[in-house]
């Protein structure tokens, strides 16, 4: 098939990655000549792969960026229905050029999701965009007025022995806890107007002890590594939500730190409140991960492995 020369040189200009992708996930040998793409297999399987190589000449001609993990997109959203351009055309947030979008069919429903609820859960393994997708929603909600302030929190699950040995105050005690959400931070603002942020108490980044007493308005608010919580540490982060504010709570059940014997918040509430309205619960799976395809694999084994052992834990 003739393909546009600027998709031909798209494809071609980043290692033929969308080209292995297709031959990986498709069964069928893809070759590119020029502007002319050979696809060489199956018929069923050639049929397939042409109708995903129609949708990456759709998507290059309308300026989206494509990639090896595109492809995986383009497959899951033709075999659940899905528009492909609602999916990546879908921009969450931009910053010095570079567009934050979702990248699955997932991540899709989890950006709508926050958008519609009041609190909306993601639960899944690491690796896809949680934490990075609920941040970018929220810098654009203060960058448009949506709200006066961004609240970050993560449980410090070792906030004993260990954190008293590091020097400096409370807050350098739990600065690496917190050092996840920094970086989601600086990767989608300026240093100089996050700092600025910060020191005004416009962004406040604290671990979840801190949210004890407070009621929250006009804030969003996001709960990371929210497995890592108590029963009681989720009922009381919960009931922090004040008027005009917005709640994400992400986090992976297959990581928990917690002692053996001590349940998981994000495990219970699960079973609490997944028939209340307002309330949404996105679960992500290893097909979502948009990291190193070898962290798909690797997210792939480690919960073959819990389920063999019975390690995973459950309600």
């Amino acid at each position: 098939m003739e393909v546009p020369n600027e998709v031909a040189v798209e494809l071609a200009g980043i290692g033929d990655g969308v080209l292995t992708a297709l031959s990986d996930r498709l069964g069928c040998r893809v070759t590119l000549r020029g502007n002319r793409l050979t696809l060489e297999g199956d018929e069923l399987k050639v049929v397939e792969a042409r109708a995903v190589v129609e949708e990456l000449v759709e998507l290059v001609e309308s300026g989206q960026e494509v990639g090896a993990g595109t492809i995986d997109t383009i497959l899951t959203a033709i075999d659940e229905a899905e528009d492909v351009q609602d999916i990546l055309s879908d921009v969450v947030w931009s910053h010095r050029g570079k567009r934050i979008t979702p990248k699955t069919v997932t991540q899709k429903e989890y950006v709508d999701a926050i958008r519609r609820c009041t609190v909306t859960f993601g639960i899944g393994p690491a690796g896809t965009g949680k934490t990075y997708l609920a941040i970018a929603l929220a810098v654009a909600a203060l960058a448009e007025r949506q709200v006066g302030r961004l609240i970050l929190t993560r449980p410090a699950v070792e906030a004993g022995e260990r954190l008293g040995f590091l020097p400096g105050d409370v807050l350098a005690k739990v600065d690496p806890y917190m050092r996840p959400l920094f970086d989601a931070l600086y990767d989608t603002m300026d240093p100089e107007k996050l700092n600025a942020y910060m020191e005004r108490g416009t962004i406040e980044v604290a671990p979840l002890a801190f949210m004890r007493g407070r009621t929250l308005n006009d804030s969003f608010i996001i709960l990371d590594e929210a497995q890592n919580t108590s029963p009681e540490q989720m009922q009381m982060f919960l009931t922090r939500l004040g008027f005009g504010s917005k709640v994400v709570i992400t986090g992976d059940v297959t990581q928990i730190d917690l002692p053996r014997e001590q349940a998981s918040g994000l495990i219970q509430v699960q079973d609490i409140l997944s028939s209340i309205d307002g309330i949404a619960f996105v679960q992500f799976g290893p097909q979502d991960v948009v990291r190193h395809k070898l962290v798909q694999r690797i997210v792939e084994a480690y919960k073959l492995h819990s389920e063999q052992t019975g390690t995973l834990r459950s309600r």
